[in-house]
């Protein structure tokens, strides 16, 4: 299977994917742990993964069926929390060599432009095609996302670092429009999770952190430094042509450090 539920995972894990599933399980029990819907989602059992076991163009096509599945599951959503499904894709130990936050950062931009190459639905006409724009984000199959890149390299923000394997969390884009949005409840609700990351962190929120469409880039918080400087770095991702993409090899480059 592509894509595997909580329940199925926790009975059948073994190997790497038993110990993806007791890392991310000593965080979400965590009290201090600052993601307050995740920990919802892991203590009703809502949790939803994808796991990759390399990185050829067999575990991007793998990906990509389970993406696609979870983006089918998450169109049928009715709005409510206890029906918010986060997904994990979790990749395993020979997928990368990646060592540091930023060779993380580039292999996971790797994944998300390969997904775009064999992505099977058109850009969406309403999301920014430039990720300096504040109106993009990463879509796919029509819907567009938000990524996290948690990786073991992380040692100062403690909240992106979900144990031993790089994981991308992705929820769709609209949930944080509901439940973090910019609206005073949301308002109210994203402080309180900042407030919580600088505590579990110790150190103070990255400054890249900001809310969809309101001067906030969102791929910066896709990949997170682990120092709070001014960032000049450009995204990697490139909105392609359908041409280019009709000629894309979807399988990720491996060589250390390259985006």
């Amino acid at each position: 299977m592509t894509l595997v539920t909580q329940s199925e995972i926790s009975t059948a894990a073994t190997g790497w994917h038993r110990t993806v599933l007791d890392d991310i399980e000593s965080r979400l029990v965590d009290p201090g742990f600052p993601c307050v819907f995740s920990k919802n989602a892991y203590r009703k059992q809502l949790l939803q993964f994808i796991f990759v076991e390399g990185a050829a163009s067999r575990d991007i096509a793998h990906l990509a069926d389970g993406l696609k599945k979870y983006v089918e599951l998450s169109e049928a959503w009715d709005g409510r929390l206890d029906t918010a499904y986060p997904l994990l894709v979790a990749f395993g130990p020979d997928a990368t060599d990646a060592t540091s936050v930023e060779e993380y950062h580039a292999f996971g931009w790797r994944v998300l432009q390969c997904l775009h190459a064999v992505d099977p639905a058109p850009w969406p006409d309403d999301v920014g095609r430039d990720p300096d724009s504040e109106a993009w984000s990463m879509c796919f199959n029509g819907m567009p996302l938000f990524c996290n890149m948690s990786s073991p390299a992380h040692r100062v923000r403690r909240s992106r670092n979900l144990g031993n394997h790089f994981i991308l969390v992705i929820n769709p884009r609209e949930r944080f429009d509901v439940f973090a949005g910019d609206t005073p409840s949301g308002r109210k609700t994203r402080s309180n999770i900042r407030n919580r990351i600088d505590r579990y962190d110790g150190t103070p929120r990255s400054p890249q952190l900001g809310s969809y469409g309101t001067n906030a880039l969102e791929w910066r918080q896709y990949g997170l430094t682990e120092e709070n400087v001014e960032r000049a770095d450009r995204c990697p991702f490139l909105l392609e042509t359908s041409s280019v993409r009709r000629n894309a090899r979807p399988w990720i480059q491996r060589t250390k450090g390259t985006t």
